[in-house]
C-alpha cells in the first residue's frame, strides 16, 4: 500500500506537537493542510491514527505504532536529502537546539552571533527547556546538557567553558544585618533563595574545600522552578532578601558591580562544562554539521 511521504510527515509533525496548530507553527504550514493530510492517510490506511478533541490531539494505539516506525525512517530520509545541501557554497536550512536556560544565558551568547554571521542562510531555533527530553521526539536536531545527564548513545561535543563553578552571594546590606557565614552549615541560619526542577526535586546546595564536601538544604521564603523564574532569585538577592546560589558566571556581573557580595567563595564547587549532543547518525543535516564543525573549530582556537 503506497502512502504519500508528505502525508506521513504531516502525521509525524502533528503527533510530535500534540496539536495541529503547534505542528503548523513548527513546520511553517497551515493547520487545515495538516488536518487534510492526516485525514487522507487515515482513509488510505483504513484506521484512525489520532484521537482529536477540542483540547488535545493524542495518537491512538495504531498511531503510536506507526509513529515509532516512521520517526527513524523519516529522519534518515531528511538526512539523505540533506546530502545535496553539502554541494551548496553555504549550507542552508533550520537548526533546532534544545538547551537549558543556563546555556541560553551563559553559553550561547558568545557563539550564536558569530555562527549566524558565518552561515547567513541557516535559521537557528533555540528552545530553552529544563526537562530531560528526547531531542528527536521534541523535533530538535541537537541539545546542550551536562555530562551526568547525557544519554549513552549520543555523540557529545564540548561547548562553552570547560570548567564552571556554582556560587553563593548576597547583598552587602543583608550580610551586614545577618552576618557573614564562615562555613556552609551556617547557611542553615540564613534566608536562602531555593529552586527546584520541574520534577519537583529540590536543588541542594553543595560546597567543597580541602577535600571536605558539604551538601545542605537551607530554608527560605522564596522557591522557584528552574527556568525563566531563576532571575527572580537574583533580583530578590539584589534587594537584600537573602542568599542566592547559582552559576558563578550568572552572578559575576553583580559581584563585580558591588551589588552582590560573594558568600563562602573558597567553598564554591567546580564542575565540568556542558556538551552539545546529538544522535549518532551516519548522515547529519547540513545545518547541524555546520554548527558542530563551528563549535569544534572554536574550541581549537588559541585563547586570546
Amino acid at each position: 500500500m503506497k502512502a504519500d511521504l508528505g502525508d506521513l510527515s504531516a502525521f509525524v509533525a502533528v503527533a510530535r506537537a500534540k496539536g495541529f496548530r503547534d505542528a503548523a507553527r513548527a513546520t511553517s504550514s497551515s493547520a487545515s493542510g495538516l488536518s487534510d493530510a492526516v485525514r487522507r492517510l487515515e482513509n488510505r490506511l483504513g484506521v484512525r491514527l489520532l484521537n482529536r478533541t477540542t483540547r488535545s490531539v493524542v495518537p491512538t494505539e495504531a498511531g503510536l505504532s506507526l509513529l515509532a516506525r516512521l520517526e527513524p525512517v523519516l529522519s534518515e530520509v531528511e538526512s539523505a536529502l540533506d546530502v545535496v545541501n553539502g554541494f551548496r557554497d553555504t549550507p542552508t536550512g533550520t537548526l533546532r537546539l534544545n538547551v537549558p536556560v543556563s546555556a541560553a544565558r551563559l553559553v550561547l551568547p558568545s557563539i550564536v552571533p558569530r555562527f549566524l554571521a558565518a552561515y547567513p542562510e541557516i535559521r537557528l531555533e533555540v528552545i530553552a527547556d529544563e526537562s530531560f527530553v528526547d531531542v528527536l521526539a521534541a523535533g530538535c536536531d541537537a541539545g546542550i546538557r551536562y555530562e551526568e545527564r547525557l544519554e549513552q548513545d549520543m555523540v557529545a561535543v564540548p561547548i562553552g567553558p570547560r570548567v564552571q563553578r556554582m556560587a553563593a552571594a548576597a547583598a552587602p546590606d543583608y550580610l551586614a544585618r545577618r552576618g557573614r557565614p564562615a562555613h556552609p552549615r551556617e547557611l542553615l541560619d540564613h534566608t536562602c533563595m531555593r529552586a527546584r526542577f520541574a520534577s519537583g526535586a529540590m536543588i541542594r546546595w553543595s560546597f567543597e574545600q580541602g577535600g571536605e564536601t558539604v551538601t545542605i538544604d537551607p530554608a527560605g521564603q522564596l522557591l522557584v522552578q528552574v527556568g525563566g523564574a531563576i532571575d527572580l532569585t537574583v533580583d530578590a538577592a539584589l534587594a537584600g532578601s537573602g542568599i542566592v546560589y547559582l552559576f558563578e558566571d550568572w552572578l559575576r556581573p553583580h559581584i563585580e558591580s558591588g551589588r552582590l557580595e560573594p558568600v563562602l567563595e573558597p567553598w564554591w564547587p567546580q564542575f565540568s562544562g556542558p556538551f552539545l549532543y546529538y544522535p549518532g547518525r551516519r548522515l547529519l543535516p547540513a545545518p547541524l554539521r555546520a554548527f558542530v564543525d563551528f563549535i569544534r573549530a572554536d574550541a581549537a582556537r588559541p585563547a586570546s
